[in-house]
């Protein structure tokens, strides 16, 4: 692997990681500033290297990483502009958790590309297989966000 994919699977992994801690914390109403700060930074990080790679042509990557940049100017805005007051606090769960799902996503059909074994279970990435745990994803992603909508309500920092 180049040094450009090495840096980028890094860094989308350590968005993951503290995507899931986020998450949590949105379910268990706690804020995980710090945690929320390291998802935020390498969340964009992680579109931003991707557009890094050769171009050739637009592929779901591309696609996922574009809507990422898009979902993420609001997010941003409404954690550390807004603090989530009002309305901001529904943008922030559902752009944190959209662009966390998609990053998700990507993991998981390159992990079917790139990893022999799991290759050999969905060859061409439309298996049922690959299809079921993309659903069981999309399903945990839709209670993680009905959950944190129902529980996150933080108070305004400094108030």
């Amino acid at each position: 692997m180049s040094a450009l994919t090495w840096i980028h699977v890094i860094i989308s992994l350590i968005a993951i990681l503290s995507g899931i801690i986020v998450t949590q914390g949105l379910i268990t109403a706690d804020r995980h500033e710090r945690s929320t700060l390291v998802y935020m930074v390498t969340i964009l990080l992680t579109s931003l290297t991707g557009f890094l790679f050769p171009f050739n042509g637009v592929t779901p990557g591309i696609i996922f990483g574009v809507i990422t940049v898009l979902i993420f100017i609001p997010t941003a805005i409404a954690r550390y502009k807004f603090q989530m007051a009002g309305i901001w606090r529904f943008v922030f769960i559902v752009g944190s958790l959209v662009m966390h799902y998609l990053n998700c996503v990507v993991l998981i059909v390159q992990s079917f590309q790139k990893i022999p074994a799991l290759n050999a279970l969905a060859p061409q990435g439309n298996e049922p297989l690959l299809l079921a745990i993309q659903a069981a994803l999309l399903i945990a992603f839709l209670i993680a966000g009905l959950l944190s909508v129902r529980r996150f309500r933080p108070q305004i920092v400094g108030a």
